[in-house]
């Protein structure tokens, strides 16, 4: 299988993940593709990098490779609204007849297999961008009963995020007891991280990065 990942430009997590993948499954191969994101923010100029057609023409050069899968590795969707990866996904499905999916739209295909309902959320993100993804959230039927972020801007901040500070975060949703907990940035190293506490907290931990590259059969 060839997996298409479009990744943010500034990500230096998935790309490391998708080696180890390739390392485990030899008949899976990765092929990466990016659009230009520098820094998460809710003002207009940080909102532009992900317009619809540059984020699109971004995705269809993975066909070049004759991918079989196109996944947008890429979290905005979650303070953007869940409608902007719905529309991307229909778009380069239909221009490329490539199937495509994202992070975000996996991630919560997974919270309600799971039944999960009440949800701890850590991000690496400011206050405003942080509680703009809670309250979509909210606004889709789950309740957000603990959540903790790092305050960063810049995507090299939410990389830059020692291990501690993630487990301390996540340790610190996982006290209220949600049904699952979501590390909401594929540019957080996290995966190691969540899948060790999910055995120790019992509690379903997913990590943005980790759940991008689990949608390999």
């Amino acid at each position: 299988m060839r997996l298409g990942l479009l990744i943010p430009s500034s990500n230096v997590v998935l790309e490391p993940l998708a080696v180890r993948l390739q390392a485990k499954r030899p008949e899976v191969s990765v092929h990466v593709s990016r659009l230009g994101v520098i820094d998460v923010q809710l003002d207009a100029t940080s909102r532009a990098q992900f317009e619809m057609d540059a984020q699109v023409a971004a995705a269809k050069l993975l066909c070049d490779a004759k991918v079989d899968q196109i996944t947008w590795g890429g979290t905005s969707a979650s303070w953007l609204g869940v409608a902007h990866d719905e529309a991307f996904v229909q778009r380069v499905t239909h221009e490329t007849g490539v199937p495509a999916t994202t992070c975000v739209l996996d991630i919560n295909r997974r919270l309600r297999k799971l039944g999960a309902k009440r949800l701890g959320m850590v991000t690496p993100y400011t206050d405003d961008v942080a509680t703009q993804i809670n309250r979509n959230y909210v606004d889709l039927g789950f309740e957000v009963i603990a959540a903790s972020n790092d305050g960063g801007k810049l995507s090299h901040d939410f990389a830059a995020i020692p291990p501690a500070v993630i487990e301390r975060m996540i340790k610190g949703v996982a006290a209220s007891q949600p049904d699952a907990i979501v590390i909401m940035c594929t540019n957080v190293a996290a995966a190691d991280i969540a899948a060790r506490l999910e055995l120790e907290l019992g509690i379903p931990t997913l990590d943005s990065a980790a759940v991008t590259l689990s949608v390999v059969p």
